[in-house]
This record gives structure tokens, C-alpha cells and sequence, in this order.
């Protein structure tokens, strides 16, 4: 039996949130949507305020009937309420249990690794996709890697992607990693390969895999390289591709080997900004984080049009293989933060409402918690590409 709805957009009277809600209304109008959210009265403001054309749904994040009666209405909900370890949990056990589709753009990788001990196998028994980090957490890691392996022959030895960008951060990022250090973390969360289902790690990743990335000159590519900010969630959401890969098309290989770092054209400005996010880590995990939250922004305030127009970013990927290197990239103007990512959870939330399901990784009838590449695939890179983001192969500096 169709459902009401193709999609829900939770969450968008949030700074993400009404971002979809507009991006939505400008390209896919046609498509039955519907904005969720706990205020009728901001619903109604953001509505009116941007001419939306959707219906409005009132559902609380730990009201479980009503999530359960939204869950029922529709086909996808697109979530971008976070801090998603505080409200995000009952919404994602919701919609496995109604037999709807989810995707969000998390970047909290140890709640991640909760809802798979949780509930990935009544998604997998059930059918049901749950595609989580589909922002610039985790999907031009996730994708990029995925595009790069499946332009190569044979096995992978390993893949570096470097990370070039500019955007701002929002008052929900920024509540989000002061608020992380409270969290209750799942045993192991922050563990390298925290994502991986059990016995999917060999001797030689363990060995070989690092997330200790200093400041130093790229091998084959030129450029400066040195600590990413959202390394960590990125590396445990590729890590877990690789490892669920076989089920879906192509084995990255026994011995896939990921790291992640930030790429710099300057050595000079690579220490820089290296020194800037050893500070800002060193903040959030201190005790002074407290203090100190007052002075950023606060949930539901972001950058200006302006900024987010002038972003942009390009994720540089180098792979290994037994027969050389060969170097990938994805790259796509806009702030990467919020203008990319709503669109790329947008786009997400669309491969699993509209396309042939036949055609996502693992055909239809394929479920569980997956990552981007594993549940949407080649789909999402087509879907992406219409809209201007670039895949490529770069070539190598010798």
C-alpha cells in the first residue's frame, strides 16, 4: 500500500532543516512532501516565509506515538535534528519499525556505532535503508572512495583522501561537539574501526591503519597535508563501506587501508590551521568548553547567503593499488557545511523515494544502517552529478 508521503523533512525549523525544506520546494515540488517538527507556530512561519508548498506535521522528537503515526504516512524521513545522540534515537527506531526509509547527515560516528548494535539487523530483516552521515559528514569521504575504487582494478592496498574547503560552521554543529563531550558513549564508539561489523578487520589494517596525521608534504599529488577536523567520523563511515562492500558490488580488498587529513597548497598554512584545530579540540574536551559555549553561535543560527554561496570544497583521493597510484577527486562550489550538505542529504532522501529501488547497492529488499556508497551507491553519484558536483579522475604530480 503507497504511503502518503514520499518524504518528511524532520526538523525543519532548524538552520539544515529549512535549507531542504526551500531546496525541495525550488526543484521537486511534484514529489508529496511534508515538513515535521515539534512548533506548529515556527512550521507555519517557515512556510509562509519561504512559500512552501508542504503540509505541515507536528511530532516531537521523544513523542514515540507520534513518530510512529509520521513514520507511517511516508516512505523517507530526511532528519536533520541534532544533536542527533540527544534527539535522534527514537525517530531512527521509529521508522525501521513502520518500514520507512531514513537518512541524516550525523556526524556523531559513536551514536552511529549505538543504533548498529541496536537496530541493524531488524533493518536488514526488514528491508529497511537507514543511511546516516549523508552531509559533508561523511559523503564526499564515503562517495569519493567509493567512485575512486571502482575506477581501478583488483584489490586496493590503500586510499588517502585530502580534504580542501571553505564554509562556516552553524550554532547546531557547533552545539553538537560541545554537547558530544557529555554523550554516553557505545563501547568502543571512537575505536578506529568502531563502525566495522564484527571479525571484517585483518591483522594488516589493524597494523597499518593510523589516524595520526602530521604536517607534511603529499606524495604524488604536491601540496601540505595535516589534521582534518572531521577526520574522525569520516574514516570509521568508510572504514565500515569497505567492509560491507562485498555485499553490494565491488570488494575495496582483505587489506584496505584508509586515512584522512586536510590538504593545504602551503606548508605555512597548514600549520596554521593545524595549530587552530589543536586548540579548538583541546577546548571542547576541557572543562572551559562550558564557559566558553556562550561566545559561539547558538542552534538555528548559521552563515549568510553570501557565505555560503562563496564555499566550496574538493575532497582529493590517492589510491594504491598493486599496480601504482592513480588519483580521484569530488569537489563542488558552496559552502560544504550547509549549502552542500542539504542538498547532498536532499538528493540522498531522493534516491531511496523516486529511483528504482533495483538499482540502489544491494537491489531491493536490501536494508539495514548503511553508509552513503552502500545504500545508495552509483545513484546518488548520478543524482549528485546533475546538480554540478564533479567526479574525476586528477592527474598524478611526479
Amino acid at each position: 500500500m503507497s504511503k502518503k508521503y514520499k518524504i518528511i523533512i524532520f526538523g525543519a525549523t532548524g538552520f539544515t532543516g529549512e535549507l531542504c525544506a526551500k531546496y525541495m520546494s525550488e526543484r521537486y515540488s511534484d514529489v508529496p512532501m511534508a515538513i515535521a517538527g515539534r512548533s506548529k507556530e515556527k512550521l507555519e512561519n517557515i512556510k509562509n516565509t519561504n512559500g512552501l508548498p508542504f503540509p505541515i506535521i507536528v511530532a516531537d522528537a521523544f513523542d514515540v506515538d507520534a513518530l510512529d503515526s509520521m513514520c507511517r504516512e511516508t516512505e523517507v524521513v530526511l532528519s536533520t535534528v541534532g544533536p542527533y545522540h540527544k534527539y535522534g534515537s527514537y525517530l531512527l527506531k521509529a521508522c525501521i519499525e513502520n518500514g520507512c526509509h531514513y537518512v541524516d547527515i550525523t556526524g556523531e560516528s559513536f551514536w552511529i556505532k549505538d543504533m548498529i548494535d541496536k537496530h541493524h539487523k531488524s533493518a536488514f530483516d526488514k528491508g529497511v535503508r537507514v543511511i546516516n552521515a549523508c552531509g559533508f559528514d561523511s559523503a564526499p569521504s564515503d562517495l569519493g572512495v567509493f567512485y575512486a575504487v571502482n575506477q581501478v582494478d583488483g584489490d586496493v592496498k590503500k586510499v588517502q583522501c585530502f580534504q580542501a574547503w571553505k564554509g562556516e560552521a552553524s550554532g547546531g554543529t557547533i552545539e553538537t561537539m560541545f554537547s558530544s563531550m557529555d554523550a554516553k558513549l557505545a563501547k568502543g564508539g571512537l575505536g578506529k574501526f568502531s563502525l566495522n561489523p564484527e571479525n571484517t578487520v585483518s591483522e594488516n589494517q589493524k597494523k597499518k591503519t593510523s589516524d595520526k596525521i602530521k604536517v607534511e608534504k603529499i606524495p604524488h599529488l604536491g601540496g601540505w597535508t595535516g589534521p582534518f577536523v572531521m577526520a574522525l567520523p569520516n574514516t570509521r563511515v568508510v572504514r565500515r563501506s569497505a567492509a560491507l562492500s562485498s555485499s553490494i558490488g565491488k570488494y575495496y580488498g582483505d587489506d584496505f587501508v584508509y586515512s584522512e587529513g586536510a590538504y593545504y597548497s602551503k606548508k605555512g598554512a597548514a600549520r596554521k590551521v593545524t595549530f587552530m584545530t589543536i586548540a579548538l579540540g583541546l577546548i571542547i574536551i576541557s572543562p572551559l568548553r562550558k564557559l566558553l559555549r556562550r561566545f559561539f553561535r547558538k542552534p538555528g543560527e548559521g552563515p549568510s547567503q553570501k557565505a555560503m554561496d562563496s564555499g566550496f570544497f574538493k575532497s582529493r583521493f590517492l589510491v594504491e593499488t598493486g599496480g601504482g597510484f592513480r588519483a580521484f577527486s569530488m569537489s563542488s562550489s558552496g559552502d560544504p557545511g550547509y549549502k552542500m550538505t542539504s542538498r547532498m542529504a536532499c538528493e540522498s532522501a531522493l534516491c531511496l523515494a523516486v529511483e528504482n529501488p533495483a538499482d540502489l547497492p544491494g537491489g531491493a529488499g536490501f536494508g539495514g544502517l548503511l553508509t552513503p556508497s552502500t545504500g545508495l551507491g552509483n545513484t546518488l553519484i548520478k543524482r549528485l552529478k546533475k546538480i554540478g558536483v564533479l567526479f574525476e579522475e586528477i592527474p598524478l604530480n611526479n
